[in-house]
């Protein structure tokens, strides 16, 4: 019986997790219909863009590569993918393995189905995409919003006299509008985006999606003209088609890009003037004061955001221990708790350096590491997982070549027919078919068969060497980022919070406190205490070395 597999998928944008259920109900029952087993459902939910996102049809092309089904159904091709590449890729993928592919929306999938069907999509998408800016441009041109609600306005629901809804009305809302009249008159007397965010947040005033205010809510950005003193509605403005969206073809997101000025569309809306001629000119004659600036212009000059910013090991998983906000770069060896900075919400001011708390994580994990018991475990998993690897690539082997040898037999036989006389347009496309995957079966085979597996004699030794240099390791740039990644999957958070005079407390807390068993008594401190959470709660105490640059750990 054929071996099937089903793959079903809704994306986040107009369906429901129900979706998956019933494409993977149709696909069983047709399955039925062709007496095929089903050996495994594939389901991505919620899901769009990029296939290399999607786990599921990962683990879906890992398994086709190990021949472990014979054929694959879908309710439609836009459920394995709507970007033309990725179906081909896969189509192509399948055919090398012999496997095929069914949706219930085409049938069999064929050469044809993958160019016609992906140009039709793509011209359907394009012209959709002409129509919809089209109307959105016609909104914006009578005075009417093409989308979205700006801080200061509410939406107007009206209906036409069919029932219909009116969409892109808008009028001031008047208590909104009397924080933004506080904001540009406070940004024009002198005060700076952070004092004026940490004001609004201290008088409880409710900010643009409900979120605390912060400095770049209010200055936004220059280029784009966001942010509340560069929003050009408030001065009875409306700007569209300021920018465009393009798809990132390795991760399938939505990218922001810039559109040329004049390409602008500007429609005047006096009825939605809440900032007159006056404070508007003087807020933006400071602002483009500030950035014409000697430091900022150095700053423009270097172009920094496009430098890659060095991604350290507890980058984004540190937290204040006070209002739990996290906890930012400050400088280049320091992390401060950017609520208390940017917005003033929090009294922890006080910042922590980045490489102590890196030290409390690699220290720990270092000094269990070295016990004999995980030298034995390491040594131990390392050789399981090198014989499994070993049996796979021998049970792969052994089912090419059983391939092989079928290929082989209905060639002969065709071949046979063929000599007797026997002659067809089908029979020579058959012929073709299997001549092409005899071959590639025999490519596969020409890789040279696993090795048998041996003891390393020296593998302990190495492993010890390897976690002593733990540190340096680290910094080996052909490693690192793979081993941040696996040490950042078992951390979960680090809270830090401030103690007396310069100490801290540092929990942590993960999978990874499991591999740092720290004793349970405490010591005495100078500068840094440190509490490791997992589970039931462990307990060890660290402090700077006596000049300022190390870790040591009592008892």
């Amino acid at each position: 019986m054929t071996r099937a597999v089903i793959y079903a998928r809704y994306s986040s944008d107009n369906q429901r997790e129900a979706s998956i259920k019933d494409q993977v109900y149709k696909c069983t029952q047709e399955l039925t219909r062709l007496n095929a087993r089903c050996v495994n459902t594939y389901t991505d939910a919620a899901i769009s863009g990029s296939t290399r996102l999607r786990p599921a049809f990962q683990r879906l092309l890992q398994d086709a590569r190990a021949s472990a089904f014979d054929l694959v159904i879908a309710e439609a091709l836009d459920r394995l993918s709507r970007d033309q590449e990725d179906v081909a890729g896969l189509f192509k993928q399948l055919k090398f393995q012999g496997i095929q592919l069914i949706t219930l929306s085409e049938g069999e999938i064929t050469e044809l189905h993958i160019g016609l069907k992906g140009t039709m999509n793509a011209l359907f998408l394009k012209d959709l995409a002409i129509k919809t800016h089209r109307g959105m441009e016609g909104q914006v041109r009578r005075g009417k919003s093409a989308g979205g609600k700006a801080y200061g306005y509410d939406v107007v629901r009206q209906y036409s006299e069919d029932g219909s809804p009116i969409s892109g009305e808008r009028k001031i809302n008047r208590a909104e509008a009397e924080v933004v009249q506080r904001i540009f008159t406070l940004f024009a007397a002198g005060q700076s985006p952070r004092s004026i965010a940490r004001s609004l947040n201290e008088g409880n005033v409710p900010s643009p999606g409900g979120r605390l205010w912060s400095d770049t809510t209010i200055r936004g950005h220059a280029t784009r003209r966001t942010g509340v003193l560069r929003n050009d509605l408030y001065r009875g403005k409306l700007l569209w088609n300021k920018q465009h969206y393009v798809k990132d073809p390795n991760t399938g997101r939505r990218l922001a890009r810039l559109n040329p000025a004049k390409e602008w569309i500007w429609q005047d809306v006096p009825g939605l003037r809440v900032i007159d001629d006056r404070l508007w000119d003087a807020v933006q004659e400071r602002l483009d004061g500030i950035r014409s600036s000697t430091l900022v212009k150095k700053a423009l000059a270097q172009r920094i955001w496009e430098k890659r910013r060095a991604k350290h090991l507890l980058t984004g998983l540190t937290k204040c221990g006070i209002c739990g906000g996290s906890l930012t770069s400050v400088g280049r060896d320091y992390l401060a708790c950017s609520k208390a900075r940017k917005q003033g919400t929090c009294t922890n001011k006080r910042g922590v350096r980045r490489h102590l708390l890196e030290n409390l994580v690699l220290t720990g994990l270092k000094d269990n590491l070295m016990k004999p018991e995980m030298v034995e475990e390491f040594v131990r998993a390392y050789h399981e997982e090198i014989n499994k690897k070993a049996a796979d690539q021998g049970a792969t082997r052994d089912r090419v070549e059983a391939e092989l040898g079928k290929v082989t037999k209905k060639l002969d036989a065709l071949i046979d027919a063929v000599a007797s006389g026997y002659r067809s347009d089908s029979l020579q496309l058959k012929l073709d078919s299997l001549e092409e995957k005899k071959s590639a079966l025999e490519i596969r085979l020409t890789e040279p068969a696993p090795s048998p597996v041996r003891f390393h004699p020296k593998l302990p030794e190495l492993y010890r060497k390897k976690v002593e240099y733990l540190g340096e390791a680290l910094s080996d740039p052909t490693i690192r980022d793979e081993a941040f990644s696996i040490l950042r999957d078992l951390i979960q958070g680090v809270v830090v919070t401030p103690g007396p005079k310069r100490s801290f407390s540092v929990e942590l807390i993960g999978e990874i406190t499991k591999m740092i068993a720290l004793p349970d008594d405490k010591a005495m401190i100078d500068e840094s205490s440190v509490k490791v959470v997992a589970g039931p709660r462990n307990y060890c105490s660290l402090q700077p070395g006596s000049d300022g640059t190390g870790l040591v750990c009592y008892g």
